[in-house]
C-alpha cells in the first residue's frame, strides 16, 4: 500500500466519529421534516415562520451536504490508494497527495464545527472596531484590522457588508460596523473578541519612531426573523436622523441624505448606517442592530456569567490585549490566550486568521 494508507485509516476513522457528534443521521431526519413543512401550501401565511422553516432547512442541508461531500472525496482517495497498490502512477500517486492534504484540512475543520456548540454559534455576526489609545496611529490600525477582516471573509466564502463608518480626521477610522454572513460566523468570529496591539514604525512620525497603537472588536450574534419579531421596540423611544453619508476627511458619498442613524432613548445604544443603499434599507438595516444589541444586552442581564456569550470588557490600552501584530524591529504575530504564534504578519494582515481562530476554540473547549 502507498504511503497514505495509514494517514487514510486515520482520517477515515475521523470522519466517522464526526458523524456521531455531529448527529448527522439526525441532522437527516430534521431536514426531512423541515422539507415537508415547507412544502405545505400555506406555508408562507406565517411569514416570519416561514423564513424561520427555510433558513433552518438551508442551514441543517448544507451541515449534511459538507459531510457527504467530504466522505465521497475519502471514499475516491482510498480507491486511488487501492488501485496505486497493484500499478505504480507517478501521476495517481501526485493527485493523492493533494487529495491527502486538502481532506486533513477539511477534516479538522469539520472537528472545529463541534465546538460550535452555542445556543448563537451559527448565527451570522455584527461586528464593531473602535480604535483606542494611540490617536491617528491607532485610527489607522482599526483600518487596518477591518480589511484583514474583509479579507478573511473574502478567503473563506463569506459575505461582508460594512455599515457604518467613523473617519479619523487625518487618517484611518475611529469606529466602524459590519455584518458578516455564512456558516457558524458568530462562533468563529467571536474567537476575535477583543483587543489587538500593533507595534510598528510609525508612518505618520517623521522621525520614524517605534509606535504601539491598540483597536478592539467586539462581537454580537445577528438576529433571525423570528427573534427579531421577538424584540419589542416602542418607537416612542426612539430618535431617527437622516444625513449625507460621508468618506474619509469628510466628503460627501451619496447626494442623497440615505444614512440612518437611531437612537434608543432607554438604552443609550446608537446605531447607524450608511453603506449607500436607499434610506429605508439603511433604517432596516439599523433596526436589525439595534434589536441585536437590544437582545444582547437583555441575554448579559439574565446570564449569572457574561462571558458565556461575549468576553469581558476590557480597556482598549496597554497589557489588555488578546493579540499582538509585531511590525518591527522583529516581524511576529502572537496571540496571548493561546500562545499561538506566526512569524509572517502580512499573511495574516491579508486575512489568513483560521489558525488562531480555531486555536481560541480549542482552549475554549478544553476549559
Amino acid at each position: 500500500m502507498s504511503e497514505h494508507t495509514e494517514i487514510l485509516a486515520k482520517l477515515a476513522e475521523r470522519v466517522k466519529a464526526a458523524e456521531g457528534f455531529l448527529d448527522i443521521e439526525g441532522k437527516r431526519a430534521q431536514a426531512a421534516t423541515l422539507q415537508e413543512q415547507a412544502s405545505a401550501p400555506n406555508l408562507w401565511d406565517d411569514p416570519a415562520k416561514g423564513q424561520e422553516i427555510t433558513s433552518r432547512l438551508a442551514r441543517i442541508r448544507g451541515e449534511v451536504d459538507r459531510y457527504d461531500a467530504l466522505l465521497r472525496r475519502l471514499e475516491d482517495a482510498q480507491a486511488m490508494n487501492e488501485l496505486l497498490a497493484d500499478a505504480e502512477d507517478a501521476d495517481l500517486a501526485t493527485e493523492l497527495g493533494t487529495a491527502v492534504m486538502a481532506l486533513e484540512t477539511d477534516v479538522d475543520r469539520l472537528e472545529l464545527a463541534a465546538l460550535l456548540s452555542g445556543p448563537y454559534d451559527t448565527h451570522d455576526a455584527i461586528a464593531t472596531l473602535q480604535a483606542g489609545a494611540g490617536g491617528t496611529e491607532s485610527m489607522d490600525w482599526a483600518d487596518m484590522l477591518l480589511r484583514m477582516y474583509g479579507r478573511w471573509a473574502e478567503r473563506s466564502g463569506f459575505d461582508m457588508e460594512v455599515d457604518e463608518v467613523h473617519y479619523g480626521e487625518e487618517a484611518g477610522i475611529k469606529s466602524a460596523t459590519f455584518t458578516v454572513h455564512g456558516t457558524n460566523i458568530y462562533g468563529l468570529l467571536s474567537a476575535e473578541r477583543g483587543v489587538h496591539r500593533l507595534v510598528r514604525i510609525s508612518p505618520y512620525d517623521a522621525q520614524k519612531r517605534r509606535h504601539t497603537s491598540f483597536a478592539s472588536l467586539d462581537v454580537i450574534p445577528a438576529l433571525d426573523r423570528s427573534e427579531a419579531d421577538e424584540v419589542e421596540v416602542d418607537e416612542a423611544d426612539l430618535r431617527i436622523d437622516v444625513y449625507r453619508s460621508s468618506g474619509p476627511g469628510g466628503q460627501g458619498v451619496n447626494t442623497t441624505d440615505s444614512a440612518v442613524r437611531i437612537t434608543h432613548s432607554p438604552s443609550g445604544i446608537v446605531v447607524a448606517c450608511q453603506n449607500e443603499r436607499s434610506q429605508l434599507q439603511n433604517k432596516a438595516t439599523a433596526m436589525g442592530i439595534l434589536k441585536a444589541r437590544l437582545a444582547e444586552l437583555e441575554r448579559q442581564r439574565r446570564e449569572v456569567r457574561m462571558d458565556e456569550i461575549r468576553g469581558e470588557r476590557k480597556a482598549v490600552d496597554f497589557g489588555s490585549q488578546i493579540r499582538s501584530y509585531v511590525l518591527a524591529p522583529y516581524q511576529m504575530v502572537k496571540d496571548h490566550r493561546t500562545d499561538e504564534e506566526v512569524g509572517d504578519p502580512q499573511r495574516v494582515l491579508d486575512g489568513d486568521i483560521d489558525r488562531f481562530i480555531e486555536a481560541e476554540l480549542r482552549r475554549r473547549a478544553s476549559g
